[in-house]
């Protein structure tokens, strides 16, 4: 959708983007938790650990947060997708897909060997537009998780 704008987020953007953080968590099963999210995002920003890339209108309806990381055999950085949320009354208007592509742009311009994304195994609505963009599942490598218990 053309009216869907794609931009880069700073610490100014997070009242607006902490409620959306907020209903990504939701999404994942975590209970809301709207000052953590807005101080979760504020420290990334102000520290510089992430890139945020908010889709809006006339209001935040959806962003994507990535982190940096680093492949040794590559020697190139990468870029880890680790959050795409779109507020549930603008999916389906292109923003998810906007999202993705300015992610790919910005990852470029970096000089990145790549993206990386998880998503839940169901998560199928998500999945297909992954696979449209010309993402692929990795099948050469078992990706292994160490959970402390964390909330």
């Amino acid at each position: 959708m053309s009216d869907i704008r794609i931009r880069r987020a700073g610490a100014r953007d997070v009242a607006q983007l902490a409620p959306l953080f907020d209903g990504y968590r939701q999404f994942y099963g975590k209970q809301s938790d709207l000052p953590g999210a807005h101080l979760f995002l504020t420290r990334r920003l102000e520290r510089g650990e992430a890139v945020v890339f908010q889709a809006e209108t006339d209001q935040a309806v959806g962003f994507t947060l990535l982190y940096p990381i680093f492949s040794s055999v590559r020697m190139l950085p990468v870029w880890v997708l680790n959050d795409l949320f779109v507020d549930p009354d603008f999916r389906r208007l292109g923003a998810g897909r906007k999202l993705l592509l300015h992610a790919e742009e910005f990852a470029r311009a970096t000089g990145a060997a790549g993206l990386e994304l998880a998503t839940e195994k169901d998560n199928t609505g998500a999945k297909s537009v992954y696979e449209r963009l010309g993402w692929t599942l990795d099948k050469a490598f078992d990706h292994y998780s160490r959970d402390f218990g964390t909330p």
